[in-house]
């Protein structure tokens, strides 16, 4: 009695939206005409790393998809060259019309083949959407004209071409050409991808992070894994210590503390007095930042640089060593390696064998007690907490990370993460305690996930839960990382290769068999013969020869280096993954160059194919998760309909 109550109740609510038989059944039919569109266009991307441009010049291009439409529909008609510059168009249309207009001669004419073309392309990519959704795309103030030209109902081709002359020649003689093409040009670009997956890592290595975000918040339609990257930053905005070394530490490592500053407002100089002071005579050799790009807004002397990288990745080791012994439960003790050190005869103790040390000069410890902060590090600290804490801009990016993303997501039965599922040798998922709980494999993942959420949306309990964000960056266990240990201070201080190597979990070698995929995707109760694994983390070194497809196709590795800092050892500069109504593209790309030799010289980012793979039958809407959305709203239209008929429910008319 109590369900039919309630049903009643959700369709009388459901009644102030369709008022009548007549508006149910007109949705219910236009619903079911979206099931049998073809579905729209999904891309993943992972690893940006703060690449600002080259993200956005991806987002511009579709992910190649635009210019594959120019080409299908001008291929044979006009020129390579005339088809890289309608696509730059499309990409960066303020930009290429202040060029072009410099060297045309005739205006009016380009105009007019201009905008027939972007017609064209426009209605090319807008095919598989309703007539609405596209109208809602549309820049307000050429809703009407952009609906008419795409949706001409002419009855001819002479009548239609000469419908279409007289629309072009208005928007010429009003002097709306400019503004027209723009405007087409961001439909264009809207309709090219209906939905963004980012397989995590946003921050660290390029120094905008911040301009990601903002073009991420723009974004339609978006779905996030976390990253091992992301994670220390969401810790660090929550409030930990050690994550907020870790993440001013890589600023200071990829001469990105300009940024830090100028992006987020967090205040750097306490830092930077306190490390020009206590480092003054060293040269910091082994600290100076990695330099990929001329950063404008890091004006900061490299070798200042050196010293503000070297005082803070003391203090993180210090503040780690601190963790360590507060959270014993961690099982992090072979971190511990401050009190290993022998200053006098220079060397230190790693997993009970003796390395030689490059750098003794450690003013601020004291080895009897290596991890204590000296007051002027703790003053350092205490200023760097309240900065991150205060910073407005930080907080409402780490809100929407926290809102829009997940450890995993299943999406049109894809199974997304970004590192990896903790795994035994045999093929086992590893069984780890995690908050005092024993846990493997989905369940696993799922507390990390709840808890990682409740980090941040608990307050209360927050000064409680915001170490294990620490932990989650740093831990073999965690799915975020997935090797045997974080060998940070043996990369500063050890030249002996063998002391920095670490292992990974056995995931990224056994992942490669399609049986064990085949294993993760039954976890997540997946059918193995239409799903896939897409992840990134570990750069995929193209040149090595390494592919990004594994498993027999179960598995695509998305991260071929997307930073700058990462193309020297994998040969490429990432990769972008497209999943459409026909199957999925996986796309190699070039390094990006600049903004300007993108419009300038119109050099694309996509490089190559790497594989295509169809379906048999083209995939529908109704065949995705939206899909399986609009059936149960048919549904409970239905029912609202039966209830219309047999007058339990009164219309209005």
């Amino acid at each position: 009695m109590e369900r039919e109550y309630n049903k009643e109740k959700y369709l009388k609510l459901l009644s102030k939206d369709y008022k009548n038989i007549n508006e149910v059944a007109e949705e219910i039919i236009n619903l079911q005409a979206i099931l049998n569109l073809p579905k729209g266009t999904e891309m993943f991307l992972s690893d940006i790393h703060g690449e600002y441009e080259p993200f956005v010049h991806i987002l511009n291009n579709g992910g190649g998809i635009i210019r594959s439409k120019i080409d299908d529909i001008f291929g044979n008609t006009i020129t390579k060259k005339e088809r890289a510059t309608l696509a730059t168009l499309i990409y960066y249309p303020e930009q290429k019309l202040k060029l072009m207009k410099k060297k045309i001669i005739d205006l009016d004419e380009w105009y007019t083949i201009t905008l027939y073309r972007l017609i064209e392309v426009a209605k090319k990519v807008s095919s598989k959407y309703t007539r609405s959704k596209v109208r809602k795309a549309i820049n307000r103030g050429f809703e009407y004209v952009i609906d008419e030209l795409l949706n001409s109902q002419a009855s001819n081709e002479k009548d239609k071409e000469r419908y279409y002359k007289a629309i072009i020649r208005t928007i010429i003689d009003l002097k709306q050409s400019d503004s027209f093409i723009i405007a087409i040009s961001h439909l264009i670009k809207r309709m090219a991808i209906d939905h963004l997956h980012i397989i995590g890592d946003i921050f660290d290595r390029g120094n905008r992070p911040d301009l990601v975000i903002e073009e991420l918040k723009k974004f339609h339609s978006i779905d996030m894994q976390w990253g091992n990257h992301d994670i220390s930053w969401m810790g660090a905005a929550c409030g930990n210590s050690a994550s907020i070394a870790t993440v001013v530490r890589i600023c200071a490592r990829y001469n990105n503390i300009g940024t830090l500053e100028e992006a987020y407002g967090i205040n750097i100089r306490p830092l930077s007095n306190f490390a020009m002071n206590t480092y003054n005579d060293d040269d910091c050799i082994n600290f100076m930042p990695k330099v990929y790009d001329e950063n404008k807004y890091n004006n900061t002397d490299k070798t200042n640089i050196a010293k503000i990288h070297k005082a803070i990745t003391v203090i993180q080791f210090k503040l780690e060593g601190q963790m360590i012994k507060k959270h014993p439960e961690y099982n992090l003790d072979d971190r511990l390696l401050l009190d290993k050190m022998n200053l006098k005869k220079a060397t230190v103790v790693v997993d009970g064998k003796k390395y030689k040390l490059n750098d003794t000069n450690f003013p601020t410890i004291d080895m009897k007690d290596p991890y204590k902060l000296t007051e002027e590090e703790a003053e350092v600290v205490e200023r760097l907490c309240e900065s991150f804490k205060h910073s407005q801009k930080l907080n409402e990016h780490m809100k929407f990370i926290y809102q829009k993303g997940e450890l995993y997501t299943i999406f049109n039965s894809n199974l997304l993460f970004h590192a990896c599922i903790p795994m035994n040798e045999n093929g086992d998922f590893r069984e780890v305690t995690f908050l005092g709980k024993r846990v493997k494999g989905k369940e696993y993942l799922d507390l990390i996930n709840k808890t990682i959420k409740k980090v941040y949306f608990d307050l209360e309990n927050r000064k409680e839960l915001v170490d294990i964000m620490w932990y989650l960056w740093i831990s073999p266990d965690s799915p975020f990382f997935g090797k045997d240990k974080m060998a940070t201070f043996e990369s500063y201080f050890i030249d002996d290769k063998d002391a920095r190597r670490e292992e990974k979990n056995p995931y990224y070698y056994l992942s490669a068999n399609e049986d064990i995929c085949d294993k993760i995707l039954k976890e997540f109760k997946l059918n193995v013969k239409k799903s896939h694994i897409v992840n990134g983390h570990i750069p995929v070194k193209a040149k090595d020869g390494e592919s990004p497809i594994r498993a027999n196709g179960k598995l695509l590795v998305i991260d071929g280096g997307f930073a700058k800092s990462y193309q020297e050892k994998t040969g490429n500069a990432g990769y972008i993954l497209t999943n459409n109504s026909h199957g999925l593209l996986l796309s190699q790309n070039r390094p990006f160059e600049s903004v300007e030799k993108a419009i300038e010289e119109e050099k694309d980012i996509i490089s190559e194919i790497i594989v295509k793979k169809t379906v048999g039958e083209r995939k529908l809407v109704g065949d995705t998760d939206i899909g399986k959305v609009l059936r149960i709203q048919i549904d409970d239209l239905k029912e609202l309909l039966n209830f219309y008929e047999s007058g339990q429910i009164k219309q209005k008319l």
